[in-house]
């Protein structure tokens, strides 16, 4: 039993499943997960001392790559004046200006502790702002755990959600509908159907939890249409896209304007912080402005803001972006040629540094194709990639994300161990 395996097996004995996140567990390709114990840069060193070109990031934040020496600067030079005090900081301030700033939505903006609390006080915010009750997602969205956004599709377009986990009262999902991502004409049935109840609709505008899914031309402006004409606010959930696929996010690559936007991810620079902000009317509905409350201890703690501020400086610099979406492509290019070149059905595409890996003929455009890939196959490569030093997410509905600490080598590196594993490819 090697060192990995000894600590998963030791985590299990008091932690629910041995890992903090479902998804660490390897459950979907099966294995024993990787105890990381440093990274630096692209990489990432497990307990047993192997080291992985890391295309995980943290699940996104880590968009400098790891232990960036400007943001661990920053985090240590906080924690010398204090881990945390539940008082304003100034720190604050310059996160909320900065947002504010390079996001053109944002009007007023509250610091909270993680994505899932980010999003669950927009949902609160928008029922509490239109008095209404009724919420729209995306099946295959997934915008964190708050018991509103555990819900599956109903049996028809206009039925309630069902709760997709225990512990969500059925009464609870009723008030969720779930439509097909990229479904425009879907929206606009359920919209004049009961547009009038709508509180909100919700999506990613880039879905990147049932792997990387690109919003179909018109699809966003939709949304945006909709709501507009009935009264309804629309949310962004760019914890994940914000600052990672473009500079101005998602609503600036596609010039979308949403009512609100939650963020999380790479506006912590790697520490535990989100964001929710919109247009002015609506965030003053907000404690201690208005009636629909929201707290937090810890939220905008000085640690996670003085990473966060370092991270969102260094991306601002001139062609960052330009760099970061080039290697990306690089990486899926090189990948989608190598399988093909193998008759392998595989596909890839990215947008800004993130990348969704495929074992289909073409890249998804809804849940139910996205469901349709090749999921055994997936498993393979991910095993046989890593065990050539390359960490890829460990499922095969997630995406991936570049840094901008990954270089030529460290590409060339990831295709020369792919190439070795479509060359020996069985059906």
């Amino acid at each position: 039993m090697n060192r990995n395996e000894e600590l998963f097996v030791r985590a299990q004995k008091t932690i629910p499943g041995g890992v903090n996140s479902p998804v660490r567990a390897f459950r979907s390709v099966g294995g024993t997960p990787r105890f990381i114990t440093r990274g630096q840069g692209p990489y990432v060193w497990d307990a047993e001392g192997c080291r992985y070109i890391d295309y995980v990031g943290s699940w996104g934040p880590l968009i400098l790559g790891h232990a960036d020496p400007d943001v661990i600067a920053a985090v240590k030079s906080a924690a010398e004046k204090g881990l945390s005090f539940g008082a304003p900081t100034e720190a604050e301030i310059e996160l909320a200006e900065w947002l504010c700033a390079h996001v053109p939505s944002l009007e007023l903006v509250r610091l909270v502790s993680s994505g899932t609390e980010a999003v669950m006080s927009a949902i609160r915010l928008a029922r509490g702002y239109t008095g209404r009750d009724l919420i729209i997602k995306f099946e295959g969205c997934y915008h964190g755990h708050a018991d509103s956004l555990l819900v599956k599709a109903g049996s028809g377009l206009l039925t309630f959600g069902n709760p997709s986990s225990a512990g969500v009262p059925a009464d609870l999902a009723k008030h969720t509908r779930v439509l097909d991502y990229n479904d425009a004409e879907g929206v606009r049935r359920v919209f004049a159907a009961c547009g009038h109840e709508i509180a909100c609709v919700i999506v990613e505008p880039v879905a990147g939890n049932m792997n990387l899914v690109a919003p179909a031309p018109g699809f966003l402006a939709t949304l945006r249409e909709e709501c507009t004409k009935h009264g309804a606010l629309l949310i962004f959930d760019e914890v994940m896209t914000g600052f990672r696929v473009a500079f101005g996010s998602a609503q600036g690559l596609y010039g979308v304007t949403p009512d609100l936007s939650t963020f999380g991810k790479v506006i912590g620079g790697g520490m535990p912080l989100g964001a929710f902000g919109g247009r002015r009317d609506i965030m003053e509905k907000i404690a201690p402005l208005g009636p629909v409350y929201q707290a937090g201890t810890l939220s905008g703690n000085p640690l996670s803001v003085a990473a966060g501020l370092a991270t969102l400086r260094k991306i601002a610099s001139p062609g960052f972006f330009e760099r970061l979406s080039a290697q990306t492509q690089t990486l899926v290019e090189g990948l989608t040629q190598l399988a093909q070149r193998q008759g392998i059905p595989f596909c890839a595409q990215s947008i800004g540094g993130m990348f969704g890996l495929y074992f289909a003929e073409r890249p998804p455009t809804t849940y139910a194709e996205v469901m349709a890939c090749d999921k055994q196959a997936f498993n393979r490569f991910f095993h046989a990639m890593l065990a050539r030093g390359v960490y890829f997410a460990p499922s095969a509905f997630e995406a991936g994300f570049v840094s901008a600490a990954h270089g030529a080598a460290e590409i060339e590196a990831t295709l020369a161990a792919a190439e070795a594993v479509f060359a020996n490819w069985r059906p």
